[in-house]
């Protein structure tokens, strides 16, 4: 038989008086279950309280996290700008070196009229200047593609320049210019396939451009000869030298010297037979003196 009422003793401590107290147990029961009730809610409030806290606190650091991307985000788009317009620059520096050098256009650039502030929202800010990086990327990639071949130009230029004949092999004074002739030992009107640049015996003579010795020998009719191929077709022939200061497979450049002024050979004085071929052809050498 379960009982119907409840005694609570309340016994304070250093006191012999005792204090009584009779709960029905209906009423406890629902003492008891308002104070779980109070305790759950407690819990819940308090829970609610921490969670609304940290949310809180959560939303100020992506706040100020998504204040920094917007400045860094800001900064970015005007040094893109900047850079823009330095490519703009050196796009029309290139496109006026290749009208000087007379090269073609390079392929289309992609440096179209893209800017501005990035969007408020800050994923497609990126996205956006992500785009217009790539796109710089790309006008970069071109850029150094034109870049490269107007190098190359210019150092084929550099090389055709120091390959082609310029001034005089000695110092002296044309006594038989290029063309048809009179031969000096027989009178026969023959082709003249050079200049005869008249000096003393012993005076240098220079290459008139860089090049390799292909001969350097004693030739029938032109005497001690210095032969020098300078690339491009281009050949110069020394003749008629007293000495060879230069062999075969021998590099010289510009001014360097490779003979002496002589009388040998088919020769009437001290002078340079002085000749310009082109693939073989035989040039008036006054257009390279």
């Amino acid at each position: 038989m379960s009982a119907k009422k409840f005694t609570i003793l309340i016994i304070p401590e250093g006191s012999h008086r005792v204090r009584r107290f009779n709960l029905r147990r209906g009423l406890l029961g629902t003492v008891l279950c308002f104070g779980l009730l109070f305790m759950v809610g407690v819990s819940l409030l308090a829970f609610d309280y921490f969670r609304v806290n940290f949310d809180r606190k959560e939303l100020v650091r992506l706040q100020t996290q998504a204040s920094a991307q917007q400045k860094e985000l800001r900064r970015l788009a005007v040094r893109l700008a900047d850079l823009r317009q330095e490519m703009v620059v050196l796009a029309q520096n290139d496109a006026k070196v290749r009208v000087m050098a007379k090269l073609a256009k390079p392929k289309a650039d992609a440096m179209n009229g893209v800017g501005g502030p990035p969007e408020e929202d800050v994923s497609a800010g990126f996205s956006e200047l992500q785009q217009q990086i790539d796109q710089m990327v790309r006008a970069i990639d071109l850029r150094r593609e034109s870049q490269e071949e107007i190098q190359g130009f210019l150092n084929d230029q550099r090389s055709l320049l120091a390959a082609k004949p310029q001034g005089m092999p000695v110092k002296g004074w044309v006594t038989s210019a290029f063309g048809v002739r009179r031969d000096p030992f027989n009178g026969a009107r023959k082709m003249h396939e050079g200049v005869d640049i008249a000096s003393r015996t012993g005076t240098p003579v220079f290459a008139t451009a860089d090049g390799i010795v292909t001969q350097a020998e004693t030739v029938s009719g032109y005497g001690k000869l210095v032969v020098v191929d300078h690339g491009y077709g281009f050949k110069t022939y020394y003749g008629h030298n007293s000495k060879l200061f230069v062999k075969v497979g021998q590099r010289v450049k510009r001014g360097e010297k490779v003979a002496a002024v002589g009388n040998t050979g088919r020769s009437t004085g001290p002078h340079v037979h002085y000749e310009v071929r082109r693939n073989g052809v035989p040039l008036n050498p006054r257009k390279y003196l």
